[in-house]
């Protein structure tokens, strides 16, 4: 069973992926941490390797390569990143969407950009909207330009949870009700 799980920041994906990995014992895949990773490699917060990405496609395909590696070879697994479901299209594939309000601040609430050095910093819940929008915009022309698809388009997913209003928990008893309902299993 492999599961792909697409999400709008602040929504809960990378939460929900852990989540599902540990009680279904399954691996975990963060293609965000590996961006992330590249991006600090190079000094970049990952909205500055993004704008990058408008005009060399490496910021991208390096991952997308990994990621289509993965789904080629291994079984058994979570993959958390917004083109999984697209490199991977055999999985099951899982929105989890949240209203921008509530994700931006989930994110500031959260201040990721102290744990991880590829965030910016978020100095307050307005400019942490426009950061979280303009990286929503970005990613989606950066995915039409060099594949065509838009990872935004609910009809590319197999099952899609709004996070807004309910907790992690709740989203991961969707998530495990959908599972058994698809008869999917390791």
């Amino acid at each position: 069973m492999i599961i792909t799980l697409t999400g709008l920041p602040g929504a809960g994906k990378t939460t929900l992926a852990k989540l599902l990995s540990e009680q279904m014992h399954l691996k975990w895949y963060s293609m965000g941490d590996i961006r992330g990773q590249m991006a600090a490699k190079h000094g970049m917060t990952i909205d500055e390797f993004n704008e990058l990405g408008m005009k060399e496609d490496f910021t991208d395909k390096e991952v997308d390569a990994y990621q289509k590696n993965l789904g080629e070879t291994e079984d058994n697994f979570v993959a958390d990143g917004w083109m999984s479901w697209y490199f991977i299209p055999h999985a099951f594939k899982i929105f989890i969407d949240v209203n921008l309000d509530e994700g931006a601040r989930r994110v500031f609430k959260e201040r990721r950009h102290e744990k991880s050095k590829d965030e910016p910093e978020y100095t307050s819940l307005e400019e942490t909207k426009k950061i979280l929008q303009n990286r929503i915009e970005n990613s989606r022309a950066r995915y039409q330009k060099y594949y065509g698809v838009d990872y935004l388009n609910r009809t590319n997913y197999d099952l899609i949870i709004d996070t807004t209003s309910i907790d992690t928990l709740q989203a991961f008893k969707l998530i495990s009700e959908a599972i058994q309902a698809n008869n999917l299993t390791k």
